[in-house]
C-alpha cells in the first residue's frame, strides 16, 4: 500500500505531537511522564524545554532545560527528586503538580504550584526560559517569580526570592547586598558588589542578569544600575549563548555561559562568588576538613583525626562522625596545624576571646560545652570557641592559625602524608643523590672561598656590605644573633622609647644601615610559633607601615629589627610647648592623617587576613625624613604572654586608655571599627595638638574631645585648631572635614 505525500506528512505530524508540543500554548490536562524522557513542552525557538531529566540511577527531576542544563526544577533540589513513576500534570483546575505513583489517591504529591481556582486557562514556555501559567493573557504564576537555583537574563530577582540547592541559600538583602547562607542561618559570604552602596537606603532592590554577562542591582532610587558582578566574557558576542547565575550544591554562586554550538550540557564558569571553595561553610559536612592536595585543583574532604570515620566512604562531602562520643570518656585536645574551623555570623558572638595560644587550647579542654577552637595568628590574638553541633574545617599550608579538636583520650592524630607518592620513590632517590653531591661540592667550594676571603678581608668587606643591603631589603626577615644585636646597638645604649611591648633602641648594622631594635617583653610563644608570627608581620608591605627587617629568637631573647625613621613618633611634634619651634604645619598634618588612614585601610581590607592594630595612637605613628606617616607595632599583640603580670590587664582590654573604642568597655566583639575609633581620636589630636583626654579650665573641666565637639557644633572650628598652626595658611575645609570625621567614628 502506498501513501500520498500529504498523508505521510500528517502521520509524521501526529507522531511528533505526541512527544513534543511545539505550539506556544499548553492546554490544561496535559501531562509529562518521567518514564518517557523524550516527551517535552518546548519554547517557540526550541532553545528551552520543560521535561524530565535523569540525573542518576532512578533519580529524575521535572526541569526547564537549556542546552541540556537544568535552569529550573519543580520542587528544587533535593526536594523535587523523584523516580521513574513520576509525572508532571497540568490539571484542568489550573494547578501544576509533580506526582509520584499512580493518579488519584494512590499518587503522592511532591510539589505543586497552588494555582487551583485562579482561572488558569493555558500555559506556555517562553523563549526567555520563563514557564508561565496564564489566566487568559495575564500571567498568574511564573517560574521567574518562583526560582529554584538559577537567575536568567530578564528575570527580576528581589528580596522576596531565594535560590536554594541542598543546604545552601542565596538571597538579596534589603541593603542591596548579596549573601550566601548555610542552612539559611550561617552567613559565610556577603558582597556589596563592585560599586559602593553604603550611603543608599534602597526601597525595592532587585538583581538582574544582563545577557552580556553583567549582574546588576536596580532600585527606584538609582539613576543607573549598580554593577554587582560580571563574567570574564562579558560584552562578547552572545548569539546562541546564554549567561546565567546559578547556585550550585557545593554552596557557591557562579556566573556561567553556555553556547548551543559548544555541545549539549556544556557550561563554562565565568565568575565565582567564593574564590576559595574551602571557605564555603559546611562544604565537607559536619566535622569535615577541606584541603587541597598536590596536583589536585579541586578540594578534597577528610576527617580531623583518626578518632573520626567518614559517614559515607563513597562521598567524603557528607562529613565525619566520632568513633566514640566525648560525653562518655575522658577527653584530650588534638592540634591541627595550619588550620581553622570556619566561624561566621551568627556563630561569632559570644564565643570570641582574646587569649594566648596555649589558653585557647586549655580553655576549650576545660569547657564542657566546647567542641573545638581556633587560635588566629593574624595580629588579633583572637580565639574562636566552637560550641555548635556543626564544625566545618579548612587546612592549608598558607594558614598561620592553629586549631584544636576535643576527642577521647589518648587521641589519634592523622598520620603525616609523604610529600611524594610511592610511585615516584625512584625518581626522588635520584634527585636526592644529585642534591647531596651538589651540596658536597658547594661545601668544598665555600670552604675554599672562605679561606680566600679571610686572607683578603679588607678587599671584600665593602662587597659583603652591599650584599647585606639587598638581603635586608628583599622583604624576607633576616635572622640575627643576640650577640650581633648587642654589638650593633652598643649594648642597647641609645634608647629611643618604651611601650607596652618593650623598649626600643637605635642600632647600626654592619652595612651602615640605621635600625630600631625592639626588645620584646613577656613573650610566651615557642620558637616555631614566634617565627610564624614574624612571618605574618613581615608579609605586610605598604608605604604607610614600618618595615620589619629582621628578628632574633635565641633562648629567652625575642627582638624585632625595624627600619629606623629619622623623625621619630608623631607625639613629639603634637604635644610640645607653644615655645617649641618643632611644629608641623597644616599641610604636613593633613598628609600624615591621610597616610595613617591608608595604612589602616591596608591592614583591614587589603592584607590576605584582616589585621587589627588595637593600639592606634600618636606614639605608634612614626615619621620618616619627609614627614610621611608609618604605622608601627601592628600585629604585635599576638606575641604577648597573657600570663605575665605586666600585661594581665590586656587579656580583656588591649590598647591605650583614651584611644579605646566603647566595644572594649562593653565586652563586645572587637572589629575593625575599634581601630577606626582610635584613628578618630588621633585625627582630633592632629588638628588640635592636644591630648583627646586632656582636662583643663580651658575646656570647662571637660574631656577635651567632648569640649571640642561641642565647640564644633557651635561653629567655633578655629577654637579647636592648634593655635600654632593658625599662624600659617590653613585649609579650613580640610579642618572641618577632619573634625567631622573624628566626631562620627
Amino acid at each position: 500500500m502506498t501513501l500520498s505525500s500529504s498523508t505521510l506528512f500528517l502521520l509524521l505530524f501526529i507522531l511528533f505531537s505526541a512527544t513534543a508540543i511545539m505550539a506556544d500554548e499548553i492546554s490544561p490536562g496535559s501531562t509529562l511522564y518521567a518514564s518517557n524522557p523524550g516527551q517535552s513542552w518546548n519554547s517557540p525557538s526550541t532553545n528551552f524545554s520543560l521535561s524530565f531529566v535523569q540525573e542518576s540511577q532512578n533519580t529524575y527531576f521535572a526541569a526547564v532545560m537549556y542546552n541540556g542544563i537544568p535552569i529550573w526544577k519543580a520542587g528544587g533540589e533535593p526536594g523535587g527528586a523523584v523516580n521513574s513513576s513520576a509525572s508532571l500534570r497540568f490539571l484542568p483546575n489550573g494547578n501544576l503538580q509533580l506526582i509520584v505513583g499512580s493518579t488519584g489517591l494512590a499518587g503522592s504529591i511532591v510539589w505543586q504550584s497552588n494555582t487551583a481556582g485562579r482561572g488558569i486557562t493555558s500555559a506556555s514556555l517562553e523563549d526567555s526560559g520563563n514557564f508561565i501559567l496564564k489566566n487568559g493573557s495575564f500571567p498568574a504564576w511564573t517560574t521567574f517569580d518562583n526560582p529554584t537555583d538559577t537567575i536568567l537574563p530578564g528575570q527580576n530577582f528581589t528580596v522576596n526570592h531565594v535560590l536554594r540547592c541542598g543546604s545552601y541559600f542565596f538571597r538579596l538583602l534589603p541593603s542591596g547586598e548579596m549573601c550566601l547562607r548555610w542552612n539559611d542561618s550561617v552567613e559565610y559570604y556577603k558582597s556589596k558588589g563592585i560599586n559602593n552602596t553604603d550611603n543608599i537606603n534602597f526601597t525595592s532592590p532587585s538583581l538582574r542578569m544582563q545577557s552580556i554577562g553583567i549582574l546588576s542591582l536596580f532600585d527606584p532610587l538609582l539613576s543607573n544600575p549598580l554593577l554587582m558582578a560580571r563574567g570574564n566574557d562579558y560584552g562578547e558576542a552572545s548569539d546562541n549563548t546564554l549567561r546565567f547565575v546559578k547556585l550550585d550544591c557545593d554552596g557557591n554562586v557562579r556566573i556561567y555561559s553556555s553556547a548551543i554550538s559548544s555541545g549539549r550540557g556544556n557550561k563554562i564558569v565565568r565568575w565565582t562568588a567564593v574564590t576559595d571553595q574551602c571557605l564555603v561553610f559546611g562544604y565537607c559536612g559536619n566535622f569535615g576538613v577541606c584541603k587541597y592536595e598536590e596536583f589536585n585543583a579541586a578540594p578534597v574532604c577528610g576527617c580531623p583525626s583518626q578518632d573520626f570515620d567518614l559517614i559515607d566512604r563513597n562521598d567524603a562531602r557528607k562529613g565525619c562522625r566520632r568513633k566514640e562520643d566525648i560525653q562518655d570518656c575522658e577527653t584530650t585536645i588534638l592540634s591541627l596545624d595550619s588550620s581553622l574551623f570556619l566561624t561566621f555570623p551568627p556563630d561569632t558572638h559570644p564565643d570570641v576571646f582574646t587569649v594566648s595560644i596555649s589558653s585557647c587550647r586549655s580553655n576549650c579542654l576545660a569547657d564542657p560545652t566546647c567542641v573545638a577552637s581556633t587560635s588566629f595568628a593574624d595580629g588579633t590574638g583572637f580565639c574562636y570557641m566552637k560550641r555548635s553541633v556543626f564544625i566545618s574545617g579548612y587546612q592549608s599550608p598558607t594558614l598561620t592559625s592553629t586549631s584544636y579538636i576535643k576527642v577521647c583520650q589518648p587521641g589519634n592524630p592523622n598520620p603525616q602524608l609523604p610529600s611524594r607518592k610511592v610511585s615516584r620513590n625512584s625518581k626522588a632517590l635520584k634527585i636526592s643523590v644529585v642534591i647531596l653531591g651538589s651540596s658536597l661540592f658547594l661545601t668544598v667550594l665555600a670552604s675554599g672561598l672562605l679561606g680566600f676571603y679571610s686572607r683578603s678581608k679588607p678587599r671584600y668587606e665593602s662587597l659583603l656590605s652591599q650584599y647585606s643591603v639587598s638581603d635586608y631589603t628583599s622583604g624576607v626577615p633576616v635572622e640575627f644573633s643576640y650577640k650581633e644585636l648587642q654589638k650593633e646597638t652598643k649594648q642597647f645604649k641609645e634608647k629611643l622609647g618604651e611601650g607596652g611591648f618593650g623598649s626600643v633602641y637605635k642600632g647600626v648594622l654592619s652595612n651602615k644601615m640605621a635600625v630600631a631594635v625592639k626588645q620584646l617583653e613577656g613573650i610566651g610563644q615557642g620558637e616555631k610559633q614566634f617565627r610564624m608570627e614574624v612571618a605574618t608581620i613581615s608579609s605586610t608591605h605598604h608605604l604607610n607601615l614600618v618595615k620589619l627587617i629582621g628578628f632574633c629568637s635565641e633562648g629567652r631573647h625575642r627582638l624585632l629589627i625595624y627600619e629606623f625613621l629619622k623623625n621619630g613618633s608623631l607625639d613629639r611634634f603634637l604635644f610640645t610647648p607653644e615655645s617649641d619651634k618643632k611644629v608641623l604645619n597644616w599641610e604636613r598634618r593633613y598628609n600624615i592623617a591621610s597616610g595613617v588612614a591608608r595604612g589602616i585601610t591596608y591592614l583591614h581590607e587589603e592584607c590576605r587576613d584582616c589585621i587589627l592594630h588595637c593600639d592606634i595612637k600618636p606614639e605608634n605613628i612614626l615619621l620618616d625624613e619627609n614627614y610621611n606617616a608609618r604605622i608601627s607595632d601592628f600585629g604585635l599583640a599576638r606575641l604577648l604572654n597573657m600570663n605575665d603580670h605586666r600585661h594581665r590587664s590586656m587579656i580583656t582590654v588591649r590598647g591605650t586608655r583614651g584611644y579605646l573604642a566603647p566595644e572594649w568597655a562593653a565586652n563586645l566583639p572587637i572589629t575593625p571599627k575599634a581601630d577606626v575609633y582610635s584613628y578618630g581620636m588621633v585625627l582630633l589630636e592632629i588638628v588640635s595638638g592636644r591630648r583627646n583626654f586632656e582636662v583643663s579650665s580651658e575646656t570647662n573641666n571637660k574631656r577635651f574631645s567632648l569640649w571640642a565637639y561641642e565647640e564644633f557644633e557651635k561653629g567655633n572650628i578655629e577654637g579647636v585648631v592648634d593655635r600654632r598652626v593658625m599662624e600659617h595658611d590653613v585649609d579650613m575645609v580640610q579642618v572641618k572635614r577632619a573634625v567631622q570625621y573624628s566626631k562620627t567614628t
